[in-house]
């Protein structure tokens, strides 16, 4: 990923109704959900609903299809790994011993961290 990618989404993200709706539709999965579910669940109105969502699909962080009469809508969650593993591919200049106790701290799923090279993973405690 390059600093200008993850600029763009970064901004795209920095409204509090689009970083709703990108975590619904994470939350969602491959399934995703359609413009009026978001809408009803996040009680945002249509309108102002479709700006963010088009805010989101220029930023690649959603896809959209068309559904018959309806669009449905699912988060780039590929995009979104890229983008933690380019938030972290220079954690602790190149010696990620350094920080590998710091990963349990953390409310991240261990399974969506990067792998740090080098390191073993922890073994969870009996």
């Amino acid at each position: 990923m390059k600093r200008d990618s993850a600029t763009s989404i970064f901004e795209s993200l920095s409204s509090g109704t689009r970083l709703d709706v990108f975590r619904l539709l994470v939350k969602r999965g491959t399934e995703g959900m359609v413009a009026g579910e978001i809408a009803g669940t996040l009680e945002v109105p249509p309108t102002n609903l479709s700006f963010h969502l088009k805010a989101l699909t220029q930023a690649q962080l959603v896809s959209v299809e068309q559904e018959g009469r309806f669009l449905r809508y699912r988060a780039n969650i590929p995009l979104m790994l890229d983008l933690i593993a380019y938030l972290t591919e220079e954690c602790c200049a190149g010696h990620p011993e350094q920080c590998a106790g710091l990963r349990s701290a953390s409310s991240c799923c261990e399974a969506v961290l990067p792998p740090l090279a080098g390191v073993a993973p922890e073994k969870p405690e009996s």
